[in-house]
């Protein structure tokens, strides 16, 4: 680890002096060399390299085979297509010439994508972790024959690892194996025999209070710099809030949730031109973010703008959950129904040249913004012109509103990232102009802007279709679709479905597929060897299928949740010690059996699964479903009552099981308007503990099969009727729209 440590800095200083450097002057333009083995694969990342003068194999036995027969270490990298250090270590490294001679010479060379295989991510992140104290992307990892990780990090003068193994290997692969070991025991998640689930009450407390101690109060969101948007926090302090309505602890939280949605909103991590969010702000206001999008983040914001919007029927927050869907639908839709994975941060500037910048797609000088938007305002203070209003409310400077430490390698010197300055009110009072001619003229300027940048060197699409996120996005469409009742969404939510039925659902296997890829003619494409599917792809497209449920009630949906549900439990569940493992636990080259314990970026699948489980027992009238969802939370026992601020989805599954969830039955026709103003009723409110059932009087029908006792409610009177029941105990049934809300806010 010294050696490790040594080099990784040196190599972090070579590379800030590498990146700083960038773009002056471009290098001459060399012929592309014939494709590596990585011609062959359909992933954008491992496409990226399929160039590089370095022999690369993709992850599987060919590559196992070659390191055993010939006795050599293999050397893993691990990246992913959209990632910024990714391309400047590529640049750096792998394009060189003797590098790349010296890594092919001495190690079996294997790329991954960390977005379809990631469960080798999780182990080797783990060992790098557990070694260094750090971890991130591009991931180094020296491997012996047999798997085993003996130095990892960021990046090693590969000339030192293979002295280093030559002289230490029998040290090195002694070490490996102890550390290996030692994981295996640190990183066991299992409940004791007969646990039980912590208390629901004192782990939500203290996963507020954590949350509360870490929250930013002048913007928002959670510490200082860097700021992710943490959809699971959020999600968490709304539910928090409506079983704690009437306390103070409950109003803080919905004031911290709904804070930090506003500002994120105004901040320069909202696209305020071509919409969506982009990954994180690197400063405490939102403003310069780094600026890849990622699908994972568009369908949890969507989830929370649209929930925040039920809560506080404040229509700013449904118009960004829109928003985000608008982008979703523009830019990461395939035309088969499935989602795009990610857009790069890095493009080329539109001015020429041949270095690709952060963020190039998407800021803008103040001499731009001025040509563009000439025209002298009629009536506006002073003769002001669109630009001067423009660049007022979203404080465009002449010279770049970016600081420096926001930018360390000066590729946003005199540019400005949009931020929303002043409200329209405020805007149009500076300028003495009407609220509607200021919203007028933004919304004009902004469509003008849209335009230009279509022009602009677009930045790298990841055309990677990943069932996960697919799941995650259904999700997004379902919800925001049902609250606003929007056909529209709800189309694109089932369109959606259709595409992972269709290509990633493999149904002579009856498993899930990781990934699929969009192809040279825009068709659909898989791998020679698909990658079978990994636990969040189940749970995910579970609580897709569930919200789609909920948002369409056609009871397919829920027929096929049902079906998933019991291929991840077959595939996925540990029946020793409850929870579920990340990947197949029978997968001989995964070395660690993993269960995520931190909802991150994304929610850890256990987690999701959770509430999986409950809302599924509900509809299916399987018991065994809510006792499994009670010894999931008893295996993460420890976590939830430690650090509950690591795990706030799962808090949220702890919280469901506690406080029961409410059956909501509408009794009705499908389609009659009757029905759909009660539906509407239940679709305007946030109700995180209920699960939503159309008994439609088909009683053949899958519903009525799963849950007999749906034949004894009925419609009273021959109108749509709403009944609210716990475990099948049902209040008096009502049937006016006014009445039910009253009835569900109790």
């Amino acid at each position: 680890t010294s050696l490790s440590r040594a080099c990784l800095g040196s190599y972090r200083a070579s590379l800030s002096m590498a990146s700083g450097s960038e773009g002056q002057g471009s290098p001459p333009s060399t012929p592309q060399r014939p494709p590596n083995r990585l011609g062959q694969e359909r992933s954008p990342y491992l496409l990226q390299h399929a160039h590089n003068p370095v022999d690369w194999y993709p992850w599987g036995q060919e590559a196992f085979d070659k390191a055993r027969s010939e006795d050599k270490p293999i050397f893993l990298s691990v990246g992913y297509s959209t990632c910024h250090w990714c391309h400047v270590m590529e640049r750096e490294s792998f394009e060189d010439e003797e590098i790349g001679k010296t890594l092919s010479d001495n190690f079996v060379c294997i790329k991954v994508d960390r977005e379809e295989r990631p469960d080798v991510d999780k182990v080797y992140m783990t060992f790098v972790q557990a070694t260094s104290g750090g971890g991130g992307w591009p991931m180094s990892v020296w491997l012996t024959p047999d798997l085993r990780p003996f130095i990892g990090g960021t990046y090693f003068p590969p000339k030192d690892i293979h002295m280093f193994w030559q002289d230490n290997r029998e040290a090195l692969e002694s070490s490996g194996e102890r550390v290996i070991e030692a994981l295996k025991k640190g990183t066991s998640i299992a409940a004791n025999p007969g646990e039980t689930p912590p208390p629901a009450h004192d782990v939500a407390n203290r996963c507020f209070v954590q949350l509360a101690h870490s929250y930013e109060e002048e913007y928002g969101g959670f510490r200082d710099a860097p700021k992710f948007p943490s959809p699971v926090n959020l999600m968490f302090l709304m539910s928090f809030w409506s079983v704690n309505r009437s306390s103070t602890e409950g109003s803080e939280a919905l004031q911290m949730t709904l804070h930090t949605l506003r500002m994120m909103a105004l901040g320069g991590i909202h696209d305020h031109v071509a919409q969506g969010f982009h990954r994180y702000s690197t400063d405490s206001s939102w403003h310069v973010p780094h600026f890849e999008k990622m699908l994972y983040d568009q369908a949890q914001l969507a989830v929370a703008y649209i929930s925040a919007y039920q809560v506080s029927g404040e229509q700013v927050f449904a118009d960004v959950a829109q928003d985000i869907l608008l982008y979703v639908s523009r830019d990461l839709s395939d035309k088969s129904g499935g989602f795009y994975s990610a857009e790069d941060a890095d493009s080329l500037p539109a001015a020429g040249g041949s270095e690709k910048r952060e963020g190039a797609f998407c800021v803008w000088m103040g001499s731009e913004v001025r040509e563009l938007l000439p025209v002298v305002v009629e009536g506006a203070t002073g003769g002001a012109t669109e630009a001067d209003i423009f660049m007022h409310h979203y404080g465009v400077k002449e010279q770049g509103n970016v600081d420096m430490e926001q930018d360390p390698h000066g590729e946003l010197q005199g540019q400005n990232v949009l931020i929303v300055r002043y409200s329209v009110e405020l805007t149009a009072a500076r300028f003495g102009l009407s609220v509607a001619k200021v919203s007028e003229l933004l919304a004009s300027a902004r469509a003008k802007m849209a335009e230009v940048r279509k022009s602009r060197p677009a930045p790298h699409l990841d055309t990677k279709m990943l069932a996960s996120w697919n799941g995650l996005m259904l999700s997004g469409f379902a919800r925001v679709g049902a609250v606003l009742d929007d056909k529209a969404l709800l189309e694109r939510a089932v369109q959606a479905a259709g595409f992972l039925k269709e290509h990633l659902w493999d149904a002579e296997r009856q498993i899930m597929l990781r990934s699929c890829y969009r192809g040279d003619e825009m068709e659909v494409e898989q791998s020679v060897s698909p990658i079978a599917g990994f636990l969040d792809d189940y749970a995910y497209v579970i609580c897709g299928l569930l919200d789609l449920y909920e948002a369409t009630l056609q009871p397919e949906w829920l027929r096929w949740g049902e079906e998933l549900q019991d291929r991840q439990d077959l595939l996925f569940w540990d029946a020793e010690g409850g929870g579920y493992y990340c990947s197949d636990p029978t997968d001989p080259t995964v070395l660690l059996r993993l269960k995520q314990d931190q909802d991150g970026a994304e929610p850890s699948a256990n987690s999701v699964s959770a509430l999986n489980l409950l809302r599924l027992s509900h509809y299916t009238g399987r018991k065994d479903w809510s006792q499994r969802s009670q010894q999931l939370l008893a295996a993460f026992s420890d976590r939830l009552t430690r650090v509950p601020i690591a795990l706030p989805e799962m808090v949220r599954g702890l919280m469901a099981n506690h406080y029961t969830l409410k059956q909501i039955v509408i009794c009705g026709q499908r389609d009659a308007p009757d029905t759909s103003s009660l539906l509407a009723t239940v679709n305007s409110l946030f109700l995180p503990h209920k699960v939503l059932m159309l008994a439609d009087g088909e009683t053949e029908g899958y519903l009525y099969q799963r849950l007999p006792i749906l034949s004894s409610l009925t419609c009273q009177g021959g109108s749509a009727t709403a009944y609210v029941c716990e475990d099948f105990t049902c209040a008096l049934p009502v049937t006016d729209p006014q009445e039910l809300r009253r009835l569900l806010l109790e």
